[in-house]
């Protein structure tokens, strides 16, 4: 460990952990990243990245080496008791840039994280090295970390981050407890590899007598988890033959190599709080989340995202502490809606009775009937959308079903003035912007003359409708400092339907923290600069 003070020192280098560490390295933040295991994972844990997940190894500059090595874009065929498929979830749209769902190994996932940090020359990431204790106050955190040779040393901090998993050393040393459910019900995973499927496609067996889900895998892998039943040992169903017929039973290749076989407990359980003084707490560490929508990583992914930037301003002096308190605030009830859901998903999966499987199976066949419902299921619309009610935000007054205020923004594809199709982030960068789709960007910009975006280092974008390509008009943007691009099919115009002749300031995370009309800008400037002064 070189410098004796960090801006940031992270414990545990899982997803969470080495996500924040990029981000973080990304704007600059002096981090120390400290791992007790040797190296990153070499087993399988998590294997499902969502949208949002893969948007925000965008921000990390990342997103083409995951998607590489994963399963994009899989579907679920949902199974009655009798192998009939009776529902069928198949998202085309991308509203974020990504599938709704790609399958991934977690090795691989934290070897390309890992290999990230070698390009962030104020990241260092130590492994073999144990947090032991820490103390703080007003002015940093003290942090005790013990190395290989069983040699202590003491380095200090601005901001310790506990991404340390579900047995949390910070956690237990703030003294921080979970509260929630730890549930009875056991589940068998098996992790395949050389396994041939016939589809790419997760299938869910809802047989109260066995419920189960198979999982694709990319380069021939495949998860397959069976819930135990209640008389039933964990031993006894460990054993390789009987995991091989519970594999046969239910179509498995039977030429699969088995990498790893475990019994485990699920668990709907969240920290009282995230945050004690200059300690927080991100991914495992904060919650835990049942397994049945694959959102513990996922959820952990948006805890980084969400974190990392507002760190970044806090040691960098942009804004004060205070941004911080805003983390739990806007994070919290977004996890919890996550474990509802995944509670919900679970009593589909694992319906306790046939009568339950039946009336399931009917219900769904129904809601077919009706293509706006039949939408809402194939298109995963059901998964609770990301929306902060509170937090670093400036309500516009609009009802909860209609403001964009705290929304994440869509990302569609746009054009830039040399004629490149991109992701909008690409664009946006991870950084302030303020945005204005408009066919006359020279006036919305203008209009949005304030000290507060000079604080917030705000680039303004402007988003030309579709057909529109006058080259004037991307010349006079150089006047107002504006990077203009094309919205390439439309979809921007259908996200900001409501909001026609607005500004938006988009945070650093790509959420909308304001909507500033264009007739009366200057309020909305002094509500933000009122919003940062909290900080």
């Amino acid at each position: 460990m070189t410098p004796s003070r960090y801006g940031v020192i992270i414990a545990g280098a899982g997803p969470t952990g080495l996500t924040l560490a990029n981000l973080l390295g990304i704007y600059g933040v002096r981090v120390l990243v400290v791992e007790r295991n040797a190296t990153t994972v070499d087993e399988p844990r998590a294997v499902s990245i969502d949208d949002e997940g893969l948007r925000t190894m965008q921000a990390a500059g990342l997103a083409g080496d995951v998607l590489a090595a994963a399963v994009p874009g899989y579907g679920y065929r949902y199974l009655s008791p009798s192998g009939r498929c009776f529902a069928t979830v198949t998202p085309a749209a991308m509203p974020y840039g990504y599938p709704r769902r790609s399958a991934f190994r977690q090795p691989v996932l934290e070897r390309q994280l890992r290999g990230g940090l070698a390009g962030l020359s104020s990241v260092e990431a130590r492994f073999e090295h144990t947090l032991e204790s820490f103390h703080q106050d007003g002015q940093g955190v003290a942090v005790t970390v013990r190395g290989p040779e069983a040699r202590a040393r003491e380095v200090e901090c601005d901001y310790l981050v506990g991404c340390d998993g579900a047995a949390s050393t910070v956690r237990r040393l703030l003294g921080v407890p979970l509260a929630g459910a730890s549930f009875s019900e056991r589940w068998l995973i098996i992790d395949l590899e050389e396994s041939e499927v016939a589809s790419p496609h997760t299938l869910v067996f809802c047989d109260p007598a066995r419920p189960g889900i198979a999982l694709p895998g990319p380069d021939r892998t495949r998860r397959v988890e069976f819930k135990v039943l209640p008389d039933e040992r964990d031993d006894d169903l460990l054993r390789p033959p009987a995991i091989r017929r519970l594999l046969a039973a239910h179509g498995t290749d039977p030429e699969s190599v088995i990498r790893r076989a475990v019994v485990y407990r699920f668990h709907a359980r969240v920290a009282a709080r995230w945050a004690a003084g200059r300690a927080l707490l991100a991914g495992d560490a904060a919650h835990l989340s049942p397994p049945f929508a694959g959102q513990g990583m996922n959820s952990g992914l948006r805890d980084a995202h969400n974190l990392a930037w507002k760190i970044a301003a806090v040691v960098q002096g942009q804004m004060g502490p205070g941004l911080l308190e805003s983390y739990e605030a806007e994070r919290r009830p977004h996890v919890w809606e996550m474990i509802r859901l995944a509670l919900r998903m679970g009593r589909v999966m694992a319906p306790r009775s046939r009568a339950e499987a039946w009336a399931v199976e009917q219900a769904v066949r129904l809601l077919d009937l009706y293509p706006p419902a039949r939408d809402y299921i194939t298109e995963m619309r059901w998964r609770p959308a990301p929306r902060f009610r509170s937090g670093f935000l400036v309500p516009d007054g609009r009802p909860a079903g209609e403001t964009l205020v705290g929304r994440l923004l869509p990302q569609p594809w746009v054009v830039t003035a040399d004629g490149r199709s991109v992701r909008l982030d690409a664009v946006l960068g991870n950084r302030f912007v303020l945005l204005a789709w408009t066919a006359r960007p020279g006036e919305a910009f203008a209009a949005v003359r304030h000290d507060v975006w000079r604080r917030l280092d705000a680039t303004r974008v402007a988003v030309l409708p579709c057909g529109v390509e006058d080259e004037s008009v991307r010349r006079s943007e150089g006047l107002f400092g504006a990077e203009v691009v094309r919205d390439r099919d439309g979809h921007l115009a259908a996200a900001l339907a409501r909001y026609p002749n607005h500004v938006l300031l988009l945070r650093p995370d790509h959420y909308v923290a304001a909507c500033l009309p264009a007739d009366g800008p200057a309020r909305g400037a002094a509500a933000v600069e009122a919003l940062v002064a909290r900080t």
